[in-house]
């Protein structure tokens, strides 16, 4: 106390509770919405990249398969990695699927998943998806082949088989069925010296689970289809009626020829053969069109498998 007031130390001013509390907050609420929105970005593009959902539909057409298998044995040529022309044909024969599949046509993402590195090149193995309303179910995978034999373009196996798959790819683009899809074009399949085993075991690690791997091939040859697999009980037998005749092994491939489904079935795939006719024989030329009605009519009835099969 002097001359009558009170000395006091001087304190300095306390501050408000609310704005402590808001200098806190405000950066950390600026940091989690930077996040956010950093997540949500990231989220959408990878929404965008997984929608498998083609924006275009094309139905089966006489004048579709016509116009792809002249494609493939007039522009497309010997497709396999024997020659510098079978070289190019591969080439070819890959840019056609994946251009008719993507974004400018039907809308797919094509995935490329890489084959077999061979001196001449590599060859991818292409895969789109059909979304199915169950996820969690096993995919039907329908495939084709698409080199050829040396020497050979290739008609029967397999123009009209990778024309018949990319239709039936067409078709189903927009569609939702119970159970996934998965089309996919396979390199080396039919060329005599070419890494068969290591594009089928490319082709296993790639599917995984499925419930059945459609084989397709050969669909030029007549109006119903020839189905047949060394499962007696794979489910697309039983799905046949109606579509074509479930034969057995010996009435599709004798004892000296070659099966793609056979060995497909031996590496561990569920794999099902469905064609028009047996298999080609080494010694064909196979260098004729089909008729286009035939061929559309198997292709048809192909369409109607793979539905009645991804939903089930």
């Amino acid at each position: 106390m002097a001359d009558g007031w009170r000395v006091t130390e001087e304190t300095a001013p306390r501050r408000d509770r609310r704005v402590v509390l808001l200098l806190w907050i405000l950066p950390l609420w600026l940091v989690v919405s930077s996040l956010g929105g950093l997540w949500f970005y990231l989220r959408k593009q990878e929404s965008a990249k997984e929608d498998e959902q083609a924006r275009f539909t094309t139905g089966v057409s006489e004048a579709g398969l016509r116009d792809d298998v002249g494609k493939f044995l007039r522009f497309v040529g010997e497709r396999h990695s024997a020659s510098s022309e079978g070289v190019q044909g591969l080439k070819r024969a890959a840019a056609m699927i994946e251009g008719s599949l993507g974004p400018g046509n039907a809308g797919y993402l094509v995935e490329r998943v890489a084959g077999p590195s061979l001196p001449a090149g590599r060859w991818p193995l292409l895969v789109v998806k059909v979304k199915g309303s169950d996820e969690d179910l096993p995919p039907l995978w329908v495939m084709a082949g698409y080199d050829a034999r040396p020497g050979s373009p290739g008609a029967e196996a397999n123009a009209t088989g990778v024309a018949s798959v990319l239709a039936a790819a067409h078709a189903m683009a927009s569609e939702l069925p119970r159970r996934p899809v998965r089309f996919a074009f396979l390199p080396h399949a039919y060329e005599t010296e070419g890494p068969l085993l290591e594009a089928l075991g490319i082709l296993k690690q790639r599917v995984g689970e499925a419930s059945s791997l459609l084989v397709v091939e050969s669909t030029g040859a007549g109006k119903s289809l020839l189905i047949s697999s060394r499962d007696a009980e794979n489910p697309a037998l039983a799905q046949a009626g109606g579509l074509g005749e479930v034969v057995g092994a010996e009435a599709i491939c004798l004892e000296d020829d070659f099966d793609l489904s056979s060995a497909l079935f031996e590496v561990g795939l569920p794999a099902v053969r469905v064609a028009t006719r047996p298999v080609v024989k080494a010694d064909e030329a196979d260098d004729r069109a089909p008729d286009p009605a035939l061929h559309a009519a198997a292709t048809t009835a192909l369409v109607d498998l793979i539905r009645r099969l991804s939903d089930s």
